[in-house]
């Protein structure tokens, strides 16, 4: 097989846009057993084994997994305001915050929440309502004429196929219009309280950086996490890794030294403590 290099210039996207496509390459990185090389304005990925892209990094084993999730558990304590714009005492507006969250910040999304809600509530009513109030509704969440679309298709469908109300499993939630594993998942979680782990961008990353698990995407980590975490760490895990994600193993120079879980990490570029 061919040696394909990639070569990335983020010299003119912005920061999110860089630490997203940066956050996609590591995880590449991870599968493949690449080492990153800085090339003039970009990153060139070089082989560093004979190793195929198609075999598995060296993932944790289940000991190391029950300690990863104790520190992180003593590390970053649930909190009674854990919460996000996605949770609501009413499902149907998690399950619309959850379409709307697709690649918006949480507080574009949160914007875009309150705006439609100020407008309509309910399957029924946003059914009623003019796309084009909804698109200028939602439009700082971006992406608002494909999400009008899903979103008058999702009410719709609950309307003809549950009686408007949202179902509480994950097959039904993913026949759903615009409803992934992820946001199927995150109802689960946090709106139905079931013992799920919600994989998003921070935990896909951080899964397959330290070898928690191993997935191309969000939803082959989702299915390899759900495999592979201790079953005590539960739905509390999620924040965990969330937490863990954001303020240490970021996308953008991971603070490896003096992480709290540097000692288990499988990341071959981490920096020495």
């Amino acid at each position: 097989m061919s040696v394909e290099i990639v070569f990335l210039r983020c010299r003119s996207a912005s920061h999110d846009d860089c630490g997203v496509i940066e956050s996609q390459v590591d995880v590449a990185c991870a599968l493949a057993r690449t080492h990153w090389v800085e090339h003039g304005h970009g990153i060139m990925m070089t082989p560093t084994s004979s190793r195929s892209p198609a075999e598995p990094i060296d993932l944790l084993d289940h000991a190391e997994i029950d300690e990863l999730f104790s520190r992180l558990r003593t590390a970053f304590p649930s909190k009674r305001n854990d919460i996000t714009v996605k949770d609501d005492l009413v499902a149907f507006r998690s399950l619309v915050a959850c379409l709307l969250s697709a690649q918006s910040l949480d507080r574009n999304t949160a914007k875009a929440k309150a705006a439609l809600f100020a407008l309509a509530d309910t399957p029924s009513d946003i059914l009623a309502l003019d796309e084009t109030a909804i698109a200028a509704a939602i439009r700082p969440a971006g992406l608002y004429n494909m999400k009008t679309r899903n979103l008058k298709r999702l009410c719709a469908f609950l309307i003809d196929e549950h009686d408007g109300s949202v179902p509480r499993d994950r097959a039904g939630l993913m026949r759903l219009p615009g409803i992934g594993r992820k946001c199927a998942d995150i109802m689960l979680s946090f709106s139905f309280g079931q013992p799920v782990i919600a994989v998003d961008t921070h935990i896909h990353r951080v899964a397959n950086r330290i070898g928690l698990a191993r997935g191309r995407n969000e939803a082959e980590t989702a299915k390899s996490l759900e495999a592979r975490a201790s079953h005590w760490a539960g739905r509390a895990s999620h924040m965990w890794l969330l937490r863990f994600g954001k303020a240490v193993c970021r996308a953008r120079s991971p603070k490896c030294s003096g992480c709290l879980l540097h000692d288990l990490c499988r990341y071959e570029l981490k920096a020495t403590p």
